[in-house]
């Protein structure tokens, strides 16, 4: 009988054999693969539902009927001109043949241009609860993927989806993020976003008249978008969106207090005067903050004062209460404010004082004085002239009583500076460098200037000169004023802070407010007397065309 081996194998055989090690690599391999399309195909992973194989898809937000939107253009204030544009948008939408049966066409685009905070969200998103129909919402920069070919993917289908939903609008925020002019910097270029840009030039103008797809875009760098995203045919319409004027202001004020408990005695009007150069989302926060205040405070309603401090803690920041300033330091501080109150009382083109302090505020204001703009476009010299000597009148004050000058001045040296250089080489207010504006608005190349060098040179002279023409003009006006920016200093060390009212019952009333009262007087009645006359002819309002941004 023959004798049967046995073989006896170890644990440790068994997973050394080869067979065995390669399956349990491939079930290891599988098992991973498996787990990552899972980590990449579930919401958490970097492609949403359906993962990475549906990275190309769009990823617009859509506000259909059944998705209620509360915001409609009642909570748009300050925006009457803009609003009729697009309003006129969501009446086709609503009644096509109105326009079409008179051979007309909807705009395929419209593009709001404005600052930030001025409303076009806003505006965009009141539309989209107007228009009853299918609104497509995305940012320029959900185009925008690592990976090549993804963005010009996504557009095809944000447009595809959207011929399947006509008519409807596809709101596009911040599109400079895609629509960038393509080949203006080499280095800087990049494909992938040029492809994207040119499938969305390929689609806006690609469809029939009759698809009944509207483009809606926003911008606040308008300048540096592609001319071909511009053309009539892509953005047939730009509704430029500004900062609002004072009734503009009054009127954002209203919607904003709705949900505020005031007093009786707050008055808007007064608030939309003292917020000059505020836009929508700056009073927002205004009103936000002055709510904040009062319930800080304890008190059961919002006055004006938590306005004011609210207005303050946004222009000059949080009040340092806790600061410690030597004596000689306040003083220096209290005698340059006074002397920018002094100068913008006696300067006829000055803006009008609202109130000076010399309470801390932010990282470096030591103090400040607040002035109430004018509501202007055009500015002649003897306007910037005196905003360049209000400006410099810190400076001459500490100059003329301490016979020496402090760091204090810095920001206004900024200022004027800037405001001395936009006259000789912008606005062509200089004799010597004449009627020349080197001003780019493109600014495609920023490392050479648009002049020589021996231009240059006098550019710089004639900006000294003009300061220094300012400068000595300030002095002579403190020099003549002494008394009274004595007057203020001493109140303001023991104020620390003056109002116009203050400032009237210290030194008296502006003389040029007074002169501008006889002559609105003497106007009125000289209307009269001519309406009682012959009927006067109507003259069209100067536009030069030009505008000067606000001068602070």
């Amino acid at each position: 009988m023959p004798e049967v081996q046995i073989k006896v194998i170890n644990e440790g055989d068994f997973f050394s054999s080869p067979v065995v090690s390669t399956l349990i690599t491939i079930v290891l391999m599988v098992g991973l693969w498996i787990l990552l399309m899972r980590k990449v195909g579930g919401p958490a992973g970097g492609g949403g539902p359906g993962g990475i194989f549906n990275i190309g898809k769009s990823r617009a937000q859509l506000f259909d009927k059944g998705t209620k939107v509360t915001i409609t253009f009642a909570d748009v204030a300050g925006l009457d001109e803009a609003k009729v544009e697009v309003m006129e948008i969501v009446d086709f939408l609503k009644n096509p043949k109105k326009y079409t049966a008179l051979g007309g066409k909807i705009p395929k685009g419209a593009l709001l241009i404005g600052p930030p905070g001025t409303g076009k969200t806003l505006l965009a998103k009141a539309m989209a609860g107007e228009a009853q129909v299918p609104f497509f919402s995305m940012s320029g920069s959900d185009f925008v993927e690592l990976f090549v070919g993804v963005g010009a993917s996504r557009v095809r289908d944000l447009f595809k989806t959207a011929r399947e939903k006509a008519p409807c609008i596809i709101f596009i925020d911040e599109i400079d993020a895609i629509g960038r002019a393509r080949g203006r910097n080499a280095i800087m270029s990049n494909d992938e976003r040029e492809n994207t840009l040119n499938q969305l030039l390929v689609e806006m103008d690609g469809f029939a008249g009759d698809a009944g797809i509207i483009i809606l875009a926003a911008t606040n760098r308008p300048d540096v978008l592609d001319t071909a995203l511009l053309r009539p045919g892509r953005f047939d319409r730009q509704i430029s969106i500004d900062k609002p004027d004072v009734k503009g202001r009054e009127a954002i004020f209203k919607v904003h207090l709705k949900p505020i408990k005031v007093s009786q005695t707050l008055d808007i009007h007064k608030l939309a005067e003292q917020t000059p150069g505020f836009a929508g989302a700056d009073i927002a926060n205004v009103c936000n903050e002055a709510a904040l205040i009062a319930a800080r405070k304890g008190k059961d309603a919002v006055n004006m004062s938590d306005f004011q401090d609210a207005i303050d803690r946004i222009i000059g920041g949080l009040e340092k209460k806790n600061k410690i300033i030597s004596p000689e330091e306040k003083e220096i501080i209290a005698y340059h404010e006074a002397g920018h109150a002094i100068c913008g009382w006696y300067l006829e083109h000055a803006y009008p004082l609202l109130k000076v302090t010399i309470v801390p505020r932010g990282t470096a204001a030591l103090g400040y004085a607040q002035y109430t703009p004018k509501e202007q476009y055009l500015y002649d010299t003897d306007q910037l002239m005196d905003q360049i000597c209000m400006t410099l009148g810190g400076r001459a004050s500490e100059d003329i009583f301490f016979g020496k000058i402090s760091t204090g001045a810095s920001n206004d040296l900024q200022q004027i500076t800037k405001m001395a250089y936009s006259m000789v080489t912008v606005y062509g207010m200089n004799d010597k460098v004449g009627n020349i504006s080197f001003f780019d608005p493109t600014q495609e190349n920023m490392f050479t200037k648009p002049y020589s060098e021996e231009t240059g040179k006098i550019i710089d002279e004639e900006v000294r000169k003009l300061i220094n023409k300012a400068y000595v003009r300030t002095k002579e006006l403190l020099i003549a004023k002494k008394d009274k920016v004595e007057i203020l200093a001493k109140e303001l060390l023991t104020k620390e802070v003056l109002f116009q009212s203050d400032v009237e019952a210290l030194i008296g009333k502006r003389p040029y407010e007074e002169k501008k009262l006889l002559d609105v007087e003497e106007n009125h009645t000289e209307k009269k007397q001519a309406d009682k006359g012959a009927v006067s002819e109507g003259v069209p309002p100067y536009d030069s065309g030009i505008t000067i941004p606000s001068l602070k």
